[in-house]
């Protein structure tokens, strides 16, 4: 009997020991998710053979290098707000320094909806005034500075010193499933390249991009897109004004589209793409004051001197660039 007892208490220490031990391996826990980190920064740079901004070039049919910083918040997975400074070297008819870009707004998303809005300005510092030609004032009456009197640009076109403006946006991204999306855009400025006219502009923009197995285990994409939009104008104020128009002239307005290919590895794009418009070299030149601008059978109704600019017909862009997060890049 005292055999019996005493397996009978070692069986149920070995069993009682056996439970303890599967308790100890039940109780250990997942370690927690990381904490929820709302802040990234997005930053990048490009080069480009043409800076094209809709349309119309803004480095003459030159290279451009841009760079771009961009703060996020992430207030949940469906809401981001930003801010952002970007830079762009160009070539304008008042030799500004630069284009300098600052903006904001926010991103929230519903389901296959993605939204944009914000606002964007543009900022030229460095210009010169350019009216010259021994005018005193401009065809309305209204005096001109001195600094406007002494630069004359060799074809008698004429530019402010500072044409920085601003805009208001808004866009929606659609996105049908892994390979399309469509997007709508929307910008509007109450006085458009400091002009004194509005601008309105509106598009739309289809992308596909193929599937990933397209070039097998490389890591290349690749992706296809195009945009048409139509810019709008309101009517300047007299310092671009002409004879007929004296307190100003209504800008032509115009259609413009571009279609592309991208390649994309890790963090580069390259960009390869066509852009044009429907707006005539005379009409172009009214609207650009494009210094490189020459002839004299252009004329157009705000355009009586006949000058033509190419700076808003075709032109062909080669884009490579390189696009970073700290959240997914520098970890």
């Amino acid at each position: 009997m005292k055999k019996l007892a005493l397996l009978a208490t070692a069986l149920a220490m070995i069993s009682s020991s056996a439970m303890a031990a599967d308790m100890a391996v039940k109780a250990v826990k997942a370690p927690p998710p990381a904490p929820f980190d709302p802040w990234d920064v997005a930053f990048g740079s490009a080069i480009m053979s043409d800076y094209i901004f809709r349309g119309v070039t803004q480095s003459n049919h030159n290279p451009s290098v841009s760079a771009y910083f961009e703060p996020r918040y992430n207030v949940n997975k469906d809401l981001q707000l930003y801010v952002g400074v970007a830079g762009e070297s160009i070539s304008f008819p008042n030799r500004a320094a630069a284009e300098i870009d600052v903006y904001g707004g926010i991103r929230p998303t519903f389901g296959a909806f993605a939204f944009d809005i914000g606002v964007w300005g543009y900022l030229y510092p460095g210009g010169t005034c350019y009216y010259g030609g021994g005018a005193v004032a401009d065809f309305a009456g209204n005096p001109l500075s001195p600094d406007c009197q002494a630069n004359t640009l060799t074809n008698l076109n004429v530019m402010k010193k500072d044409v920085s403006f601003f805009e208001v946006y808004g866009k929606v991204t659609y996105t049908v499933n892994d390979n399309w999306a469509f997007t709508l855009n929307e910008y509007y400025s109450p006085n458009f390249l400091n002009t004194g006219a509005w601008g309105n502009y509106s598009s739309i923009i289809g992308k596909y991009t193929a599937p990933s197995t397209v070039f097998g285990t490389s890591g290349v994409g690749m992706y296809v897109s195009g945009e048409f939009g139509r810019q709008w104008f309101g009517t300047s104020d007299s310092f671009y004004g002409v004879p007929a128009f004296p307190g100003g002239i209504k800008y032509a307005d115009y259609n413009t589209w571009n279609i592309g290919i991208g390649f994309t590895y890790k963090v580069f794009t390259l960009d390869l793409r066509y852009s044009d418009t429907d707006m005539s070299k005379g009409d172009c030149n009214a609207f650009t004051s494009d210094y490189t601008a020459g002839g004299t059978a252009n004329v157009t109704p705000i355009n009586p001197s006949g000058l033509g600019s190419n700076w808003c017909g075709a032109a062909g862009i080669a884009k490579l660039s390189v696009d970073l997060t700290a959240m997914s890049n520098l970890k």
